[in-house]
């Protein structure tokens, strides 16, 4: 390493944020950067641990020590190249990604890591102001059309990585702007929406077509697509949500999170209210809003309220309370069960956890509170932990406006899946082979939340690249009829 010492002599820095009462006024990303020669500091606390733990806590394994030493020696245009060698898009992970990669750097053994998705984010921001981003093309194309149903990042990668390799893929969102969840699930103040854009711009001079407003088994039938193209890829996503099996889910103020965050990602895209919300405006503003579900996306859901007005805002976790710390000596290198606090949360939320909802109470047809009972969760036999109500434990909230957080159960299987025919997996998702990712459909490929279920971001990228190394080792031994 560029200075072995570093670790020892600079303390750990990383980026801060706009305060709350400032960021709350605007949708804009409100992450205030490190200069450059902090940046080159943090980089050198990169030690020479042997073992770089940090590439296999990252699902792309990113060279992280490579570049961190290139940032050191100022080399910031190798680092960039070195940094794109494994990850296609580090403008979204190093703005969206929850760093696994610094769970797993050696110095967290005393909860100092590497600022590894600063320093990251840094890289990838001065290589766009720089200019060094351009159109990859190949030099020569093999002829091969590949459809890849779904703009998310997984759909994205696997575009981008077959262009490179000289074939033809056409990328098909059901949408009116690429991106999947990145443009619509992700609110812009955690990641503007021109960082799509400017990728799209890239992907198109390398020659990647693509086709919105075009939803595969309702608008073009998915036997047209393999009659058309050599090969299909399914990366469409995890869409089907978590639901609220309780009494008066039914009631009106009771909506799912997707339909809450993808109405103020549209009105910031500037569409006007019909269009963004065509079944009816969702709004926080003045509300008593309650979350169901602690993960990101209500963690989002949170930020999005906020910045509504809402009342208040209370979210609700079925799980206990994590650890203030996690115990090192049993978690290390992997990613730790603690307690975690949001940006969005810090800018006010009640959090409640071990919380389940039994019922939601209406009043003239509308949400007015919810009844919850606490939880109590316990080894069961085998040591799995099992829940039970605690008795006596019931409970009101008020509530004007219940999202819903819960997760998603794995991809939607009307329309596209059922005209593929593909088997699906015990867990709900497409069934693919884990190094191939063939589905059990002739010339039919699936990766991304679709094939693995709902993960990050990053994982979507590793498997949009991986799928397309498989396709493109296909096409090397096969011969397409269409």
């Amino acid at each position: 390493m560029g200075k072995p010492t570093g670790f020892l002599e600079i303390d750990r820095r990383d980026r801060v944020y706009a305060k709350p009462q400032e960021r709350l006024k605007t949708w804009n990303e409100f992450v205030v950067p490190q200069d450059a020669a902090e940046i080159t500091a943090q980089a050198s606390r990169c030690m020479d641990c042997g073992i770089p733990f940090c590439h296999t806590g990252c699902p792309v394994n990113n060279l992280i020590p490579d570049w961190n030493d290139l940032v050191y020696r100022d080399d910031w245009q190798r680092a960039l190249e070195t940094l794109h060698s494994t990850n296609n898009f580090p403008e979204f992970t190093g703005r969206i990604c929850p760093a696994p990669c610094e769970a797993a750097c050696t110095l967290n053994i005393q909860d100092t890591p590497v600022t590894i998705k600063t320093i990251e984010c840094e890289i990838i921001d001065r290589g766009w102001a720089e200019g060094w981003i351009k159109p990859q093309l190949s030099a020569r194309g093999t002829g091969k059309r590949i459809a890849i149903v779904g703009s998310g990042p997984a759909g994205l990668a696997c575009a981008q990585e077959l262009a490179r390799m000289g074939h033809n893929p056409t990328v098909f969102e059901k949408n009116d702007r690429i991106g999947g969840l990145l443009r619509y699930g992700i609110p812009d103040f955690k990641m503007e929406k021109h960082l799509i854009d400017r990728r799209v711009a890239q992907m198109e001079g390398e020659g990647v077509i693509f086709r919105t407003n075009v939803e595969i088994g309702v608008t073009i039938t998915v036997q047209r697509l393999l009659d058309d193209y050599d090969l299909l890829v399914l990366a469409g996503g995890a869409e089907r949500p978590r639901d609220l099996e309780v009494p008066g889910r039914d009631t009106a103020g009771v909506h799912f999170a997707m339909e809450f965050l993808m109405q103020q990602n549209r009105r910031n895209a500037g569409d006007d209210e019909a269009t963004a919300a065509p079944t009816g405006t969702l709004s926080a503003k003045g509300k008593h809003v309650v979350v169901i579900g602690g993960g990101d996306t209500g963690s989002d859901c949170i930020g999005t309220s906020n910045r509504h007005g809402a009342a208040s805002v209370t979210q609700l976790e079925v799980m206990p309370a994590p650890p203030v710390r996690e115990n090192k000596a049993m978690t290390w290198p992997n990613w730790p069960l603690k307690m975690r606090t949001s940006s969005s949360q810090e800018e006010g939320c009640e959090r409640d956890f071990a919380v389940l909802t039994k019922s939601v109470i209406s009043e003239n047809g509308k949400v007015a509170a919810i009844e919850c009972v606490r939880a109590d969760w316990r080894p069961g036999p085998g040591g799995q932990m099992t829940m039970q109500e605690v008795p006596g434990s019931s409970f009101q909230i008020n509530a004007d406006l219940v999202l819903l957080a819960m997760g998603f159960l794995g991809p939607r299987t009307e329309g596209l899946l059922a005209q593929a025919g593909v088997e699906m997996s015990p867990r709900g998702a497409v069934a693919a082979d884990f190094a191939a990712h063939k589905t059990s459909a002739d010339r039919i490929f699936s990766c991304g939340d679709m094939r693995r279920g709902q993960s990050l971001v990053v994982w979507a990228i590793r498997e949009g690249r991986e799928c397309a190394q498989a396709v493109d080792a296909y096409l090397s031994t096969h011969a397409t009829m269409r």
